[in-house]
């Protein structure tokens, strides 16, 4: 697939693609580059149709840690729009990782500071090894995680992104497994594997098509009032998935005990 400078994209023949933050020296640090190009790789995963998992990850000792210093300093001399142009494109990668249609996983080890917590946040399923570290680390340069916080809250509520946000404190993966953050935490490489070989298992037997409306369902409905105009809107989408060509493909292969065409 496509060559960049601070990140790798591959793709197996199986479906799966492969995003690996590749800035091993800096501990995967975001700046400008590393942001620009996870955008046009997402656009491009995006139109992918014989994709059917995104598996992000990061090369070296660290999954990211966060916001680059030099970027930092640079972003220091900018005017206040330059600034805000500057943080719209982070928002921007965060939200298309978000909204791909492919399930998302995020394989996590070693340093998961603010900006790389975002990424984490922004995917389906996150995957910790047991020594990871996490942290929201912003308030104590002067900022607050702005970008990232739709995605974080999401994960894990308000009540405890406001806690780690205003008290930048250092958490492991297993409380990160608590408060939602990631969903699996393993303790070996072998763990490791063998979650990451599970979930793509997982994926391969699930209809595409309906796991980026599932995806959708979930944006969409989070936090609306349950009333009979939601019963309504629930009854369209499935009633759209029944009709649909995977709907009658799933039930048909089901009742026929056979698999659909979408498991290979």
């Amino acid at each position: 697939m496509d060559e960049y400078e601070t990140i790798n994209l591959d793709a197996t023949p199986g479906g799966i693609a492969v995003l690996t933050l590749d800035r091993p020296d800096r501990h995967n640090a975001l700046n400008a580059l590393v942001i620009e190009e996870l955008t046009d790789a997402l656009e491009t995963l995006e139109e992918q149709e014989t994709i059917r998992m995104v598996i992000l990850r990061g090369n070296g000792p660290s999954f990211s840690a966060g916001a680059d210093l030099e970027w930092m300093k640079a972003a220091a001399d900018y005017t206040r729009h330059e600034n805000e142009q500057d943080a719209y494109k982070l928002a921007e990668m965060l939200r298309k990782l978000a909204a791909l249609p492919q399930m998302t996983v995020a394989l996590v080890h070693g340093a998961v500071m603010g900006g790389g917590a975002g990424l984490v946040a922004a995917c389906d399923i996150a995957v910790a090894m047991a020594d990871s570290k996490f942290r929201f680390s912003e308030v104590r340069l002067g900022l607050t995680p702005a970008t990232i916080s739709p995605f974080v809250i999401s994960a894990i509520g308000p009540r405890w992104a406001k806690a780690l946000f205003v008290s930048a404190e250092s958490f492991d993966a297993a409380f990160a497994e608590k408060i939602g953050l990631v969903q699996y935490v393993v303790q070996t490489q072998d763990e490791y594997t063998a979650m990451e070989e599970h979930l793509a298992k997982l994926a391969m037997h699930a209809a595409p098509g309906a796991i980026q409306d599932a995806k959708r369902l979930v944006l969409d409905l989070a936090g609306l009032e349950i009333n009979q105009a939601l019963s309504h809107e629930t009854a369209k989408r499935i009633a759209a998935r029944r009709a649909s060509e995977e709907g009658r493909e799933g039930l048909s292969s089901f009742l026929e005990k056979r698999k659909p065409y979408w498991v290979g």
